[in-house]
């Protein structure tokens, strides 16, 4: 057991740094200042598509340098996991039938045959009297210790979970062109890895040892094969995979202005290249399975395209910004790779094969999952200076989506920052960020700005009442503007 989920926590780390895409924790400045454009954070651009109009001067290019490139790992129970993996491998590895002394009953028969009196039917009659009643007890006392197990087990899965995220912009980007009419068109590249891993439990049961209570006498007691009784379970390590090339082509512009504001216009059209997998690796199976966990990672198999499309408008005034941004318009759908079909598998993938089988029955898993990219609405606000330099902003989506993964989300953001023109100033960032469904975490958000180029921002939520804690990093480099 200790040896999947090591290897599987070691990609889920180590893949983190070598493949991104955007994810419903945003990267870069978003990470603290929300949906909210501000034209000193490049990154911002990604969120409303009218925000790219502000990230422009009066005429001509904008564009990124590295990144922003973030990682960021999210789990339950993280701070124990390492006594709930030592636990399930102590309920795989144990010997259940230890408490079981064939010897001991047989002689405790003998002594029984010998103290009793009468003929030697009746001595025969209370000596398998005493084995069956020996065996008896010694099963029932074996299944009430695999149906704890299986509780513990049960619990385990329910509060355990390792999730990770990363995103990476192409170099260069995004590019934001200004034209002399004043419309901004704007080209963004990006690739994207997420993964989950989880345990699926499945009842502890002994295949045979409901025969052991068919003995009846010392001939069967001595026919019996302790070791053809093997642990049977299909509790499982679960996985699920999306990995996502992106490509956005996106235009905004002011669209009117008064003497105080103006109303700004943008859309953005994005193709994703999905490629989304589920792996399942039965505890109780020795064998190893022909796809390694690296190869399941980096796979780039039965991709699903399809297109998106992101609306949004700015009111900009003086002191106050107020966004909408209509995400996912026309919800495309994408399929997972199909698991399930067990022809021709044998060994470990058989086993996982069959195991995926019976958890789809139950409702646990689909064979043939689909993922629909849901309609979003985000709303914000911001209090700001004329310059954007001092901003106090706030953003929330109107409703909960799922992610690639099947979780839940719904971000409420708030935050304070200050920028400067000063090339050696920093600029600094600060706020607070929470889902409003799903897990319901709350994060801890802060970010620096070097020298108005360098990007550094962290969000970290402490764990909350169900066990659940997380970690986000985001660092990018940008042409100064």
């Amino acid at each position: 057991m200790k040896k999947y989920f090591a290897i599987a926590c070691l990609y889920l780390v180590s893949s983190s740094v070598m493949a991104a895409m955007y994810t419903y924790q945003p990267i870069g400045s978003s990470t603290v200042l929300g949906s909210y454009g501000n034209r000193h954070a490049l990154s911002t651009a990604m969120g409303n598509p009218a925000a790219s109009y502000l990230m422009a001067n009066l005429q001509g290019f904008r564009i990124g340098f590295v990144g922003p490139i973030g990682i960021g790992v999210e789990g339950g129970g993280v701070g124990t996991i390492n006594d709930k993996v030592d636990s399930l491998e102590a309920s795989v590895d144990t010997d259940y039938l230890s408490s079981l002394d064939l010897q001991a009953i047989e002689n405790g028969a003998t002594n029984v045959y010998n103290n009793t009196s009468g003929s030697n039917a009746d001595k025969e009659a209370a000596a398998n009297a005493y084995i069956v009643q020996e065996i008896n007890a010694a099963v029932d006392t074996i299944e009430d210790s695999l149906a704890d197990v299986s509780d513990d087990v049960a619990a385990i899965a329910d509060t355990t979970y390792l999730k990770f995220a990363t995103t990476v912009q192409g170099p260069f980007l995004p590019i934001i062109y200004k034209t002399r009419r004043r419309g901004v068109f704007m080209i963004d590249a990006s690739a994207s890895l997420v993964g989950r891993a989880q345990i699926l439990s499945d009842s502890f049961s002994l295949n045979g040892l409901d025969d052991l209570r068919n003995i009846s006498d010392e001939n069967d007691l001595q026919n019996v094969d302790l070791a053809a009784i093997e642990l049977e379970t299909d509790t499982s390590l679960y996985l699920k995979r999306v990995s996502n090339y992106k490509f956005s082509i996106g235009y905004s512009e002011m669209y009117s202005r008064t003497t105080g504001s103006a109303l700004l216009l943008g859309g953005r059209l994005n193709f994703h290249k999905l490629a989304m997998d589920q792996k399942l690796t039965v505890l109780n199976e020795d064998g190893d399975s022909d796809v390694s966990y690296g190869d399941f990672f980096i796979s780039r198999e039965d991709r699903s395209d399809g297109i998106s499309l992101d609306l949004g408008a700015i009111i900009a005034a003086r002191y106050l910004q107020l966004g909408a941004t209509l995400s996912n318009v026309n919800e495309p759908e994408f399929d997972y790779k199909v698991i399930g079909r067990c022809t021709g598998l044998s060994g470990a993938d058989l086993s996982a094969c069959n195991a995926a089988i019976g958890f789809a029955d139950s409702g646990k898993i689909s064979l043939k999952e689909k993922y629909k990219m849901k309609a979003q609405l985000n709303l914000s606000m911001a209090l700001k200076s004329k310059d954007q330099n001092f901003s106090i902003a706030g953003s929330f989506d109107a409703n909960s989506i799922k992610d690639p993964l099947g979780d839940q989300y719904q971000w409420a953001a708030v935050s304070i920052s200050h920028y400067s023109d000063d090339f050696f100033s920093i600029g600094m960032r600060a706020g607070v960020r929470k889902n409003m469904s799903g897990n319901e975490m709350s994060y801890y958000t802060a970010g620096l700005t070097l020298s108005r180029r360098l990007d550094i921002d962290v969000a970290y939520s402490p764990e909350n009442d169900d066990g659940d804690s997380g970690f986000y990093f985001s660092i990018g480099y940008s042409f100064m503007y």
